[in-house]
């Protein structure tokens, strides 16, 4: 089925992590199993990383729908000076 994924905009400054909720992303694919979804990190950020809270400073490249459920997915920024605006995919 179709894939629709909704992304909110975050904001982090130098040293900042957010963890990531079902606030930000949330996917759904058309089927009930919306827990079987998994994400890939192909583009990620320039000033920081994605990585799992059970193993922190370790940058990962794909995590589940149910990582984000249980808020073990963080966005860690790192100590860059003057970063600007960047995204993820």
């Amino acid at each position: 089925g179709d894939i629709v994924l909704l992304a909110k905009p975050v904001t982090l400054t130098e040293g900042d992590r957010v963890t990531l909720t079902t606030d930000v992303p949330v996917a759904t694919d058309g089927t009930s199993k919306p827990e079987k979804l998994l994400y890939a990190v192909s583009l990620p950020p320039v000033h920081g990383q994605i990585e799992h809270i059970n193993y922190p400073g370790v940058p990962i490249s794909s995590y589940s729908q149910l990582d984000v459920v249980a808020q073990k997915v963080s966005n860690v920024h790192d100590n860059s000076h003057g970063a600007g605006k960047e995204a993820l995919s």
